[in-house]
């Protein structure tokens, strides 16, 4: 009887146990505050005011155009926002899973092998759990049926579904450029692996460039803007924003950690093997380096951001794992499907101990984000809110869970912040008009004419900054925003309402 990947995947359902768990996390409240900010700005600017223009936000279009689906969704049907971007994500976790089973040549494999690599899609998508949803994660996952792919075609073959799998991982990869180093890689080891006469003749590289150069090509011509005001303002101000260097980076626990982890499965994964599915190993590890050149370029040791080297070390170390178990023909005292779930179990243990999932779901109730859910869905549901902050959690998803609208055309202070690493040389606490970079005018005139033109329902007001002192005088956003009398004619029409947690509310008085 012929074996199907659907049956592969039903065979090892212990395995499955620990991706319902990830499941679970993943539907429960709060979506990330990055995934849900990036879904605001995509309804926004699905109801006509303009990326780049009216939305200032570091990141290229392509994550806005990917969530103008959900946002469509939530607008044609009436459901939720949120609801909408997580069934969009289930359809393309699915779609993942789906085409890494079709690529994978199980005849190569051991038995143990064979059903970890048919759950492994479901390890490697759900196990991101709170950043579930954010760039480097849609990146990792996608990437993955291409390297299952990339595998088959490094020994020559041409496997069916592997146009399908370049199309799905170029379009992750093309989310930020740090994320190239890694087909780069990936494609030096097919072509190594497979001669340069049939590299060539490959349609995958060929597709994947065409695409990038698509995308390349649409920027000055759809999204102008995006070249002459935001990467201005990325050089000067949000690269350097963290002050972190590599080496910092480096020494953050999640990132040294797992580069250790890294470096001792580097051997076994990348020495010479003549077996047939020996060149998944090599690129795992390929793909996990690329993962940690990500992560030192954007020099901020963001969760989400480690989670690319992260994910592909963890799934190099089950697969070796399993291999190892293969040879020593484990399967003869332990059932195979038994010893993938307690693979499987390393990415629960990976997660609790090292990640907030599930520590956010089981808190959220007492979260700051559901305080000022309530809060806001008391004053201002449906409304717009200006928010004064250099965060953007717990602000977001906040926000989206009231239906309420930023009153803002960033997603926080960070073009503030970034104006702000140091006090100025006067001793001053605020720069003069006449004083200030082009970008912090830009923040100072847009609020406060945004403000005035259309006051909204509610303010949030951090009380942290996210700048330092100077000579022992905090950074007010109020303080410093009623300067302009816009602002200050605007500004006295609120009252304080409620706080919550660091924040303020204040709500119109008239």
């Amino acid at each position: 009887m012929t074996t199907t990947p659907t049956t592969t995947v039903l065979r090892a359902w212990p395995a499955l146990l620990p991706v319902l768990f990830f499941v679970l996390c993943v539907l429960a409240p709060p979506v990330n505050h990055d995934v849900a900010a990036v879904l605001s700005f995509s309804q926004r600017w699905l109801a006509g005011e303009r990326l780049y223009v009216d939305l200032i936000d570091v990141n290229p279009p392509l994550i806005y155009v990917l969530n103008l689906l959900p946002a469509w969704l939530a607008r044609a049907t009436g459901i939720e926002a949120v609801t909408a971007l997580q069934a969009c994500l289930l359809a393309w976790s699915a779609a993942v899973w789906a085409l890494a089973l079709r690529l994978r040549d199980p005849a190569a494999d051991g038995p143990v092998e064979r059903l970890l690599l048919a759950v492994l899609p479901g390890l490697l998508v759900f196990a991101a759990g709170h950043d579930f949803g954010q760039r480097d994660h849609l990146m990792a996952a996608s990437a993955l049926p291409y390297l299952y792919a990339a595998a088959r075609r490094a020994r020559g073959e041409a496997p069916r579904g592997r146009i399908a799998a370049a199309v799905l991982a170029a379009v992750g990869f093309a989310l930020k450029p740090y994320f190239l180093g890694i087909p780069a890689l990936v494609e030096l080891a097919v072509l190594l692996g497979c001669g340069p006469r049939r590299w060539l003749r490959d349609p995958v590289p060929w597709i994947m460039a065409a695409l990038w150069l698509l995308y390349l090509v649409s920027l000055p011509l759809f999204f102008p803007d995006y070249l002459s005001g935001v990467l201005p303002l990325v050089w000067d101000l949000y690269l350097d924003l963290s002050g972190l260097g590599p080496v910092d980076t480096l020494r953050i626990h999640r990132v040294g950690g797992t580069v250790l982890v890294l470096a001792a499965l580097l051997w076994p994964a990348l020495r010479p093997t003549t077996r047939p599915g020996g060149a998944l190993p090599r690129l795992l590890a390929l793909a996990a380096l690329g993962g940690l050149a990500s992560a030192l370029a954007q020099r901020k040791g963001w969760s989400y951001q480690v989670l690319p080297l992260e994910l592909f070390t963890l799934a190099l170390a089950v697969l070796l794992a399993a291999r190892r178990l293969d040879a020593l023909d484990a399967t003869r005292r332990i059932a195979d499907r038994g010893l993938v779930a307690l693979l499987g179990l390393v990415f629960v243990i990976w997660s609790v101990a090292t990640t907030e999932t599930p520590r956010n779901e089981l808190t959220y109730r007492r979260s700051a984000t559901a305080g000022l859910t309530g809060l806001l869905k008391r004053v201002a549901e449906g409304k717009a809110v200006l928010v004064l902050s250099p965060q953007v959690a717990p602000i977001f998803p906040a926000l989206n869970y009231a239906h309420a609208r930023l009153a803002l055309r960033t997603m926080n202070m960070w073009i503030l912040e970034g104006n702000y690493r140091t006090c100025p040389a006067d001793g001053r606490r605020y720069r003069d008009i006449g004083e200030m970079s082009d970008s912090e005018f830009f923040v100072f005139r847009t609020v406060a004419e945004d403000f005035a033109r259309a006051p909204p329902a509610a303010v949030i007001v951090d009380r942290y900054a996210g700048i330092p002192d100077c000579n022992g005088v905090p950074f007010d956003f109020i303080a410093y925003f009623s300067r302009h009398p816009l602002f200050a004619e605007a500004w006295s029409h609120y009252r304080p309402a409620a706080g919550w947690y660091r924040f303020r509310l204040f709500t119109r008085a008239d």
